[in-house]
Formats: C-alpha cells, sequence, structure tokens
C-alpha cells in the first residue's frame, strides 16, 4: 500500500479502537451483528466489536468481490 493508504488506515484504526465511529463510512454486515465494515475509497477494513466493547481488526485490504464472503 502507499503512504498515502497506510496514513488513511492508521487514521481510521484509530477512530475504531478509541470507538469514535463519527465520520467514518461504517456499515453492520448482514448476518451479523459483531461485525462492522469501514470503507474510505478503495480500501476495506472489516472488524468486530463484541458485547464487553472489544474491538479486532479482521481484515485491512482493497475492495475487491470478495472482501465479504468470509463473513
Amino acid at each position: 500500500m502507499s503512504d498515502k493508504e497506510r496514513k488513511i488506515i492508521k487514521d481510521i484504526l484509530l477512530k475504531i479502537k478509541s470507538l469514535s465511529w463519527s465520520g467514518l463510512d461504517l456499515k453492520k454486515l448482514k448476518g451479523n451483528d459483531e461485525i462492522f465494515r469501514v470503507r474510505k475509497g478503495k480500501i476495506r477494513i472489516i472488524f468486530r466489536k463484541n458485547k464487553n466493547e472489544e474491538v479486532f481488526i479482521l481484515t485491512v485490504e482493497r475492495r475487491s468481490d470478495k472482501n465479504y464472503s468470509n463473513y
């Protein structure tokens, strides 16, 4: 990934970690109430937030047809 993409990813990950999700293009994935995705341009970040407010990053990748098939 380019330096610009890495900076974007870092900023998004910090927001996710702090549970400050305002301003993010955030959507809950179908079929699971704990898995979310954030998109910014061609970047997709998929993560899980459990009932204890713990966040687990599942994947960070560029957009493709297969991004969401495992979740």
